[in-house]
């Protein structure tokens, strides 16, 4: 019977699988496991001719007619031979006998466990079970052992590509980081060369339209003085369409009045979206702030949907505009992509009913009190900022996603818009950034800023 396992009790050590790819993900089913089982009848003698036999070999998985009982150690067999008269006593024992002096705890663990959840699973054990095997159970409902140093070995290689992984990461936000300043500063300087000639527009407009009322009012007068007109002159004003020009002059330098106002808007939106924040907070305008990220993205919006604001009355509010800019726009393009996919859905799917409700996004400000903790019953104030859409809502799935990506845990995975928002209130502003999303009901994300008093 022995005979029949004897060849898989010793797997490959560590270092002789270590060329293969460990990764953060990595789990035990990876790892060399011993597969070394001994009915529970088994005396001591047979399992410490084992022992001497396989020096590296951790322990033994006991069973019972074939049934998991437990798992004794190498070390905890040990330490019975060495009491005085324990060879005596031990040695011709049935191991049943022998597991239940030993009176152990069992770390067992799923082979699907992660390799640093195991070994986290390990330091937190007391420092006298610190060299106890850990019992893996495999997906067959099998049992084996891994030793220790096996796993120290794994999950100090893992470490060390967790490090490379941050540093790889953090030299990455770096050069994005400088990129985007310099992109920021470029755009920046374009909009300033833009913003110049705009405002050459802007102020002579005024001056333009009062010389044409003036020349208008000129013409009149000479017709009234001089009633015969000569053939020329009737000639002329009918070659320029003079009624026509008269009557649409004053609506073309309006609509040029309104078209430079909007792209001073849009310009001066454009600015600052890409301004470069201090090191230190300042006082800024969230309603400004939000409408000139709402500019911003009418141009994807093209009137499908309908974006509704109900501000309330805010003081200003020490932030980093910049960042905050960034964390309005993450949303906002958020909610747009959501409802411009359910209506391209909703075209092409002829299953699905058309709804006649408009897609429509509703900002909603206001100042609130809320209590800081469950402990204190003062109360501080807050700046909130409610941004909630009518769309079909978000899976389950996507909606785990998205939370875990707030997790401060998950820092060596790829960063997305959303958990960098999170990182930009929770962080630098000290807030919260609470997101709430049911099918069939929408998707709302409520961002709290503390107010200074």
């Amino acid at each position: 019977m022995i005979q029949n396992w004897v060849a898989d009790i010793l797997p490959p050590t560590f270092s002789e699988i270590c060329n293969e790819d460990l990764d953060l993900e990595s789990t035990l089913k990876e790892l060399p496991l011993y597969n070394f089982q001994l009915e529970s009848t088994c005396s001591g003698r047979l399992l410490a001719e084992f022992f001497d036999k396989y020096p590296f070999l951790p322990g033994v998985i006991l069973v019972e007619e074939g049934n998991y009982l437990g798992m004794l150690s190498r070390c905890r067999l040990l330490e019975f031979m060495i009491r005085p008269y324990g060879k005596e006593l031990f040695l011709n024992k049935p191991l049943s006998i022998i597991y239940s002096y030993s009176r152990t705890p069992i770390l067992q663990l799923s082979e699907k466990t992660k390799i640093l959840t195991a070994m986290q699973f390990a330091l937190r054990r007391s420092p006298e079970l610190s060299l106890e095997p850990i019992v893996v159970k495999t997906a067959s409902n099998n049992y084996k052992i891994l030793s220790i140093p096996e796993l120290n070995t794994a999950s100090w290689q893992i470490r060390g590509i967790e490090t490379q992984v941050r540093f790889e990461r953090s030299q990455a936000q770096m050069l994005r980081n400088e990129r985007m300043v310099s992109l920021g500063r470029l755009v920046d300087g374009i909009a300033h060369e833009i913003l110049d000639p705009v405002s050459f527009i802007w102020g002579n407009l005024t001056y333009v339209d009062n010389y044409s009322q003036d020349l208008l009012k000129l013409i009149n007068t000479y017709e009234q003085e001089i009633p015969n007109k000569t053939n020329r002159i009737n000639h002329l004003k009918e070659e320029i369409e003079f009624d026509f020009l008269e009557a649409d002059l004053s609506q073309a330098l309006a609509s040029i009045r309104k078209g430079a106002d909007r792209l001073k808007k849009l310009v001066t939106s454009l600015q600052n979206f890409c301004h470069i924040d201090e090191v230190h907070p300042k006082p800024g305008d969230i309603h400004a702030c939000i409408d000139n990220i709402i500019l911003l993205i009418n141009s994807r919006i093209k009137g499908e949907i309908q974006i509704i604001c109900d501000y309330g009355h805010l003081p200003p509010v020490y932030c980093f505009m910049g960042q905050l800019h960034q964390v309005f726009m993450n949303i906002l393009s958020l909610a747009v992509d959501i409802l411009l996919d359910d209506a391209v859905r909703k075209q092409f799917n002829s299953e699905i009913k058309c709804s006649p409700v408009q897609p429509c996004i509703q900002i909603t400000t206001s100042v609130i009190s809320q209590g800081l903790s469950s402990t204190n019953n003062s109360d501080s104030r807050w700046v909130s900022i409610r941004i909630s859409d009518n769309s079909r809502g978000m899976s389950d799935e996507l909606k785990e996603k998205i939370i875990n990506s707030f997790s401060t845990q998950n820092t060596v995975d790829k960063e997305n818009s959303l958990a960098m928002s999170y990182r930009i209130i929770t962080g630098r502003h000290g807030g919260k950034l609470n997101f709430s999303s049911q099918l069939d009901t929408g998707t709302e994300f409520e961002i709290l800023l503390p107010l200074c008093n």
